[in-house]
């Protein structure tokens, strides 16, 4: 063997959107393992002083073909966020690299493409309909009939509950879809995307984080939302974990979620799946909301302690390398309050940093958006104030220590 190539350190690709929360960690992620990271981005700054290849997320073939040049070979692709997860499935296509394939990862960004292929393997959800771009608002107060009041009416492409609304009657689904249109021409979407109305499934929400190995699902992390919002925006605030549900329940779920991936057609790499247990009926039955080929958002994966230091982010890295996933369990009750933003407006202060960061409990307190921006609250805004974070001997605890620090804070929006 060649001692050379024996010491050279793996080199991965992180393709990092122009926004997103997600770069830094991945960065001090890749350090912690060692490896030879190359940076491509459509608009990012050098990060830790590395340079930056140009990519086009519309253009995977010329993208490939300019790292290649660049950087030479790789022996893994992952997508920091979002908006380059179809571009990273392509461009590991291209470089005959491990990667799930690029229709598969279409569908997890389509919640409509979701709904139509999980209602053909059965796999559990709330019942739907979806509404045609050039469809009349009769189409709409007929889909939300069928589905039954109340409803919630979404935009298929976007994510952290931007458009998103419940309607209660008739009316209100016709004043929800419009409401949505406005976001989605805000935010530059194709004019002919559809609207998705589904029937609202009362219940405990949870999140599912895992990874991927040849369609084998390892749980990585499961959080509950205590303080799911029934409507009629869906912020979400607090997640914590462990979870505290019956475990037969967080059993059912995992099964669910799993499967919902796999009807995708995803097989590598991580997925954030959201659900609600059904509790109609007296029962405990988990129904698929959605599910990212991502981990989780923002910057929640900060409150998970592995044993040994090791980050969500690390994990990621070594699932895309190959190396054997097992399970984590966090050490300790923790949380993440995602801190929303309350009215619309220009952001002037957040007073009450000090004070809140040092109440007993808080881990961490980042304020994510600078003084002086314009914000807008959800299902318009598509972005949080910041994130707390929290560990106690005991989830309520954890819960009592993010309440007492958000009291502490006061938010100036002129």
């Amino acid at each position: 063997m060649d001692r050379t190539a024996e010491l050279t350190a793996p080199r991965l690709l992180l393709l990092v959107p122009a926004r997103t929360y997600r770069a830094a960690d991945f960065v001090i992620a890749a350090n912690r393992l060692g490896l030879d990271l190359v940076i491509g981005s459509d608009g990012a700054l050098p990060l830790g002083g590395r340079p930056v290849v140009h990519v086009n997320p519309s253009d995977p073939q010329g993208s490939a073909d300019r790292i290649m040049a660049q950087s030479g070979p790789v022996s893994a692709v992952v997508a920091a966020d979002t908006p380059m997860l179809v571009l990273a499935a392509a461009v590991a296509e291209r470089m005959e690299l491990p990667h799930n394939p690029v229709d598969a990862v279409i569908a997890a960004t389509d919640k409509a493409r979701q709904r139509r292929q999980w209602a053909l393997a059965a796999v559990a959800q709330p019942a739907f309909r979806i509404v045609p771009a050039d469809a009349s608002e009769d189409s709409v107060r007929q889909a939300a009939a069928e589905v039954g009041f109340p409803c919630v009416v979404k935009a298929v492409s976007l994510s952290a509950s931007q458009g998103v609304l419940r309607a209660d009657g008739t009316a209100a689904a016709v004043a929800a879809a419009r409401r949505i249109r406005r976001v989605l021409a805000a935010a530059r979407r194709p004019p002919g995307e559809p609207l998705l109305v589904e029937e609202y499934v009362p219940g405990r929400e949870l999140s599912i984080d895992g990874l991927l190995a040849a369609g084998d699902l390892t749980v990585t992390a499961i959080f509950d939302k205590p303080c799911t919002p029934e409507g009629p925006t869906f912020e979400e605030t607090l997640l914590t974990t462990p979870s505290r549900l019956p475990q037969p329940v967080l059993a059912a779920a995992v099964a669910t979620a799993g499967r919902a991936a796999r009807t995708l057609g995803l097989t590598h790499g991580p997925i954030h799946a959201e659900l609600r247990i059904d509790d109609r009926g007296g029962g405990a039955m988990p129904a698929m909301l959605e599910l990212a080929a991502r981990s989780i958002g923002g910057l929640c994966s900060r409150v998970l302690r592995f044993p040994g230091g090791i980050s969500l982010e690390e994990m990621v890295l070594a699932n895309a390398l190959g190396r054997p996933t097992r399970r984590h369990h966090v050490a300790r009750p923790a949380g993440v309050l995602m801190l929303p933003i309350p009215r619309p407006g220009v952001l002037h202060a957040v007073e009450g940093r000090t004070d809140a960061a040092g109440t007993p409990g808080i881990t961490g307190l980042t304020i994510t958006i600078p003084t002086g921006q314009r914000v807008q609250p959800l299902p318009e805004g598509d972005r949080y104030l910041g994130f707390i974070f929290a560990e106690g001997d005991t989830h309520q605890d954890v819960e009592k220590a993010l309440g007492a620090a958000r009291d502490r804070l006061r938010i100036v929006i002129q």
